[in-house]
């Protein structure tokens, strides 16, 4: 029986997964065009398992050199001759192990190489490649994974460079024979190499992989995939899931990030049972996979690690996370801005229709936490959050006016009305951060809250609380007066008619010094609001 996977390649035979065969096509084309090319993605982001699949596609036509850099050690990276030497022995250790065609004349060659004890060169190396290329059967294709183990190495972009002035020659002369195409594969862009390794402004743009032909192939897993990978699992274990329904509802968490995706697929399939749910059939539901992103939400693994470590040691990342989050900025997407271009290479954010966004929902709330545990308001508004906690829950239910009633008098004796500059700031940059942090606490280890990217900007957030199988929606705005007010109010009942509630929740933040704190009633139709104003 196929389970699903969220380590290493995924295996048609061994693992629920979507299929790939279009995106494949897509990239042959690329190879069949002779191009070099780099698919640089986040991590976890199903690059290994593309390669892999890749590579039996191409094999019919093409002799396919697949090798990963994760087998080269620090130490052969240290000068020309030991990469050289690591490389050689590399491609021979793994012609035993997964067959690559090395062919017996070259084979050998390289064995010599390896083992000789004066110093090689690059150069010696590549002539071997050279005569393998003009002479072998196919065209040649190297594809190499996990290249960020060799990205802080001067020696990699003199192998980059050999690559390139192959490329070169051969685009010169329809004689000279190098490889068909080259793909390498990892999360650091493999264009900006020259500047990480060499910061001094000279060199910062001067890229030896100038030629690679730009990648813009969607990685993401498709709702209709993940739609045929749940159809494969149901004919197997038959729940009764609507397919269609639960593939929108894991897309919606996810935006189609691969290991998100397979890691909901797998909590629901091994973890739910009989801890959470009786039977599959109730875990493949809404319910089921909002508790299995309450759990990823909560747990430890290695692209949470990964993520947060980049923030941890990149501190001038931040900014923009936050903003992002907490102002409600609508923040342009700029190609050459620096810290953009490093958010995109790390998976935080995406271009949404030209402005930032971050890349998922999951990350969202997982960014959120991370930021809201640091927050320098933390400390006093959890304390005042857990007082009152028992207060905010019964039966299983929110009673969200209370939250909000409770959180307001939180703020009458920590902001300065009189004092306006201190009114803007609290509204511009620290109401929603607050409010969050309240939150919090309060649905911790329950509940999860979710931000829509359709709504977000200066004026109003809306906030979606899921908790207990309810949702609880919040619009959080700007006061801008009573007609505002009614646009506001007009807009958060439809949000309500869209997911067939009939109670909503606003909270303004007003540095008008006439209006009154508090939580309200308005009733308008068959909808019941409860308006909270800052």
């Amino acid at each position: 029986m196929k389970v699903f996977n969220t380590t290493a390649v995924c295996i048609p035979e061994k693992h629920y997964m979507v299929d790939l065969s279009e995106r494949v096509k897509e990239i042959k084309k690329m190879v069949d065009a002779g191009k070099y090319f780099t698919i640089n993605r986040a991590r976890q982001y199903g690059k290994t398992t593309t390669l892999s699949a890749l590579d039996l596609a191409l094999s019919p036509q093409y002799d396919v050199i697949n090798i990963d850099f994760q087998d080269i050690t620090d130490a052969d990276f240290e000068n020309e001759n030991e990469f050289t030497k690591g490389l050689s022995q590399m491609l021979c250790d793994t012609r035993d192990s997964i067959e690559i065609p090395v062919p017996d004349k070259y084979y050998e060659q390289l064995q010599e190489l390896a083992g000789r004890n004066e110093k090689v060169k690059l150069n010696d190396i590549f002539r071997i490649f050279d005569k393998w290329c003009k002479e072998n059967r196919k065209p040649i294709v190297l594809m190499i994974d996990e290249v960020d183990t060799a990205t802080n190495n001067q020696v990699f972009l003199d192998f980059l460079g050999k690559l390139r002035s192959g490329y070169l020659k051969r685009e010169k002369s329809t004689k000279y024979k190098t490889f068909q195409s080259v793909i390498l594969a990892g999360v650091t862009d493999v264009k900006h190499l020259k500047s990480k390794i060499r910061p001094d402004g000279e060199h910062k743009e001067n890229s030896p992989w100038n030629i690679a032909a730009d990648f813009t192939i969607d990685m993401s897993l498709s709702e209709t995939g993940i739609e045929g990978m749940l159809r494969e699992y149901e004919a197997d274990h038959h729940t009764g899931m609507d397919t269609a329904a639960i593939a929108g509802q894991i897309r919606e968490y996810t935006n189609g990030y691969p290991f998100l995706v397979s890691r909901i697929c797998q909590l629901l399939d091994e973890r739910m049972v009989p801890d959470t749910f009786a039977s599959l059939r109730e875990a493949w539901t809404q319910d089921g996979i909002e508790a299995a992103v309450k759990m990823i939400l909560s747990e430890e693994n290695t692209l949470f690690d990964s993520l947060m470590g980049k923030l941890r040691t990149m501190p001038h990342l931040r900014g923009q996370l936050k903003e992002i989050l907490f102002r409600g900025e609508t923040i342009p997407s700029l190609p050459d801005n620096d810290e953009q271009k490093q958010l995109r290479m790390f998976g935080f954010i995406v271009n949404n229709h030209n402005t930032v966004a971050i890349a998922n929902r999951i990350f969202e709330m997982r960014l959120y936490n991370y930021f809201i545990g640091e927050s320098h308001f933390a400390q006093e508004l959890r304390g005042n959050a857990l007082d009152h906690k028992p207060e905010f829950i019964k039966g299983g239910q929110l009673n969200v006016p209370l939250i909000m009633d409770r959180f307001i008098e939180t703020q009458k004796y920590i902001r300065n009305i009189d004092d306006e500059k201190a009114e803007k700031r609290f509204l511009e940059e620290q109401g929603r951060e607050k409010f969050l942090t309240y939150l919090s606490p309060i649905i911790n280890g329950v509940g999860t809250f979710s931000v829509e990217e359709q709504t977000r900007d200066r004026k109003r957030t809306d906030v979606i609380i899921h908790y207990r199988g309810k949702r609880y929606i919040i619009e959080m705005k700007i006061w801008h007066g009573e007609s505002r007010n009614k646009d506001g109010e007009k807009q958060i009942i439809g949000y309500l008619d869209r997911f067939g509630l009939k109670t909503g929740y606003m909270l303004s933040f007003s540095f008008n010094k006439n209006k009154e704190p508090g939580v309200h009633e308005v009733r308008i139709g068959d909808k019941l609001l409860y308006e909270g104003l800052v």
